[in-house]
C-alpha cells in the first residue's frame, strides 16, 4: 500500500504533526518521488540468508549478550510477520532496539540522568521461520523524558525494523505495552489518526507463553497489508 494511501486512511502518522515538534523541521515540502528498485537493490541472495549466521540464538536473547544479566523485568516478546491475507512471511530479518529498564539508550546522544546497564546493549535480531514467527528475550524498557513539550515522557516501547530481500525494503514501527498512563500525552503514539488503529501497536499479554518464575510474555503480530495492517513509523525516535 502506498504511503499516501495509508496516511489518508488513518493508518500511518502524517509526515507533519505539529504536536510532534521535530516533524515541523523534517516534514517534506514536496510530494515524495517513487524510485524503482534496480538489480543492485534486489539482486543476489536474500538479505536474511546473508545474515543468518549472525542472527544466532544469542542475538535474539538480549539478556545473554554480556558476562552478567541485565537489571530489570525479563520478558519474552514474540509474534508473527503476516501478509494482508494472514499468511506467514518467513525469512524476514527482524531487528529491535530499546532503552534499558531505567529508560536510557546506550547511545552518545542519550544523556538523561538514568544509569546505563553494563550488561544491556538493547539491540537484537532474528529471522522469521517458515510460519513467520519471531521471538526475543529482553528486559521491559523504562519510560524516558524527551523534551518535546513540558514534562514530556515517552511510554515504554520497543522499536522494530523489518527487512525483506534488501535494505531498501525496510519498515519500522514501535510496540507498546497495555495500560501505560503516558499514552494520553505522547504525540508520537497519538499522531496515528485513527484511535482504533493505534491499538494495533499495543502488545498483548500472553499468559500461555509466560514462563513460570522466569519471564512474562507479550505477543505482537506485524501485518504488512490488508485491513489489519500495522502502522509504520516515519522516524526512528
Amino acid at each position: 500500500m502506498a504511503a499516501d494511501r495509508r496516511q489518508a486512511g488513518g493508518i500511518d502518522p502524517p509526515y507533519l504533526y505539529p504536536d510532534y515538534r521535530s516533524t515541523v523541521l523534517r516534514a517534506p515540502q514536496r510530494p515524495p518521488l517513487e524510485v524503482p528498485y534496480g538489480l543492485t537493490e534486489l539482486g543476489g541472495p536474500p538479505l536474511s540468508a546473508l545474515l543468518d549466521g549472525r542472527a544466532r540464538l544469542q542475538a535474539a536473547d538480549l539478556t545473554r549478550q554480556h558476562q552478567g544479566e541485565p537489571l530489570g523485568q525479563r520478558i519474552l516478546v514474540h509474534g508473527r510477520v503476516l501478509d494482508g491475507d494472514g499468511g506467514p512471511i518467513g525469512g524476514t530479518l527482524v531487528e529491535i532496539w530499546q532503552a534499558n529498564a531505567a529508560g536510557r539508550y546506550r547511545h552518545q546522544a542519550d544523556q538523561h540522568p538514568a544509569p546505563l546497564d553494563p550488561n544491556f546493549t538493547g539491540l537484537g535480531r532474528c529471522i522469521t521461520d517458515d510460519e513467520g514467527r519471531y521471538r526475543f528475550v529482553t528486559i521491559k524498557p523504562g519510560a524516558y523524558p524527551w523534551r518535546n513539550h513540558p514534562n514530556a515522557w515517552r511510554p515504554a516501547h520497543i522499536h522494530f525494523s523489518l527487512v525483506g530481500r534488501a535494505f531498501p525494503q525496510r519498515l519500522v514501527t514501535q510496540m507498546y505495552f497495555a495500560g501505560d498512563p503516558l499514552f494520553s500525552q505522547d504525540p508520537i503514539f497519538n499522531s496515528i489518526p485513527d484511535p482504533g488503529v493505534r491499538q494495533r501497536l499495543i502488545s498483548r499479554f500472553d499468559v500461555e507463553s509466560t514462563v513460570p518464575e522466569w519471564a512474562l510474555a507479550f505477543e505482537f503480530d506485524i501485518v504488512l497489508g490488508g485491513r489489519d495492517v500495522t502502522p509504520l513509523d516515519e522516524d526512528d525516535t
